[in-house]
């Protein structure tokens, strides 16, 4: 029976520190709040516009941006939104094919897949939302890829929104600089930086918080979690991770115990 109970507080404690997205992201409110800003004026106020999100890998991008797109799903429901992983294309050129087939465009490759997307996209409709997650994949030879991309919201009767998520902070200066020429061609930057210890602290604490009965892990040891993960690189998921092999430990260490057979006297 004692396992039993304990059993379930593990198993709680790790689903919770699982990287899902949560209802509610900690240290991330001003982030959150440009993003859906972002939104509200340019798919429901129809003005076209590119945003490019950088920021190192677990510092809540793509977390911020799905949580804010569930919230917004009724409101959005009027417009067309896709969500592409580059990671999962073959190379930077198959993104215009998988976009042709995300929209129900006849599959054609090359220069006539680009032309027939632009044509899509200048024609009447309802506003066309691409998200872009991992965009640093896009880059190749002279960046006639990301220049294509994030040209396509400045065409005239354009009705696309374009954001685009990607780890390095200086992808546009480095590949897009040509877009700077045209000051209402580039892209809005928002950039996340990595999670403070007090941060990560209160992301493992709200997470473990929903755990019911005695904490799982103690405050210090979250703590400690907190400062080393955020010394070495702030990434949220890297400390949920500690935390969740920690807990994994201690269910295996409890598990290995006889519960028949009392502990010496004086351990705990």
């Amino acid at each position: 029976q004692l396992f039993r109970q304990e059993g379930t507080c593990y198993q709680q404690a790790k689903q919770v520190l699982h990287a899902a997205v949560p209802d509610q992201l900690q240290g991330r409110e001003r982030e959150t709040g440009i993003l859906r800003q972002f939104l509200q004026e340019h798919v429901l106020g129809r003005r076209p516009g590119s945003l490019y999100v950088s920021g190192a890998p677990g510092t809540g991008k793509t977390a911020c941006l799905s949580r804010v797109l569930l919230d917004c799903k009724e409101k959005l429901a009027g417009s067309k939104t896709m969500v592409l992983n580059c990671m999962a294309l073959g190379s930077p050129h198959s993104v215009f094919p998988a976009l042709a087939k995300h929209l129900g465009l006849p599959v054609a490759t090359g220069r006539e897949c680009v032309r027939s997307l632009e044509k899509h996209l200048t024609a009447q409709g309802p506003m066309v939302l691409l998200v872009l997650d991992e965009l640093d994949q896009l880059e190749s030879k002279g960046q006639d890829v990301l220049y294509t991309l994030f040209e396509w919201p400045q065409l005239p009767s354009s009705r696309l929104v374009l954001v685009g998520l990607a780890n390095a902070l200086d992808l546009t200066d480095r590949s897009l600089a040509r877009l700077r020429a045209h000051p209402a061609g580039s892209p809005q930057l928002l950039h996340f930086p990595p999670y403070t210890k007090e941060q990560l602290t209160r992301i493992l604490q709200q997470r473990l918080g929903q755990v019911a009965g005695d904490p799982v892990v103690d405050s210090a040891a979250l703590q400690f979690c907190a400062r080393k993960v955020s010394a070495v690189s702030g990434d949220a998921r890297k400390a949920l991770d500690v935390c969740r092999r920690a807990v994994e430990v201690v269910e295996l260490e409890v598990r290995g115990q006889t519960l028949l057979k009392p502990l010496p006297r004086g351990e705990s």
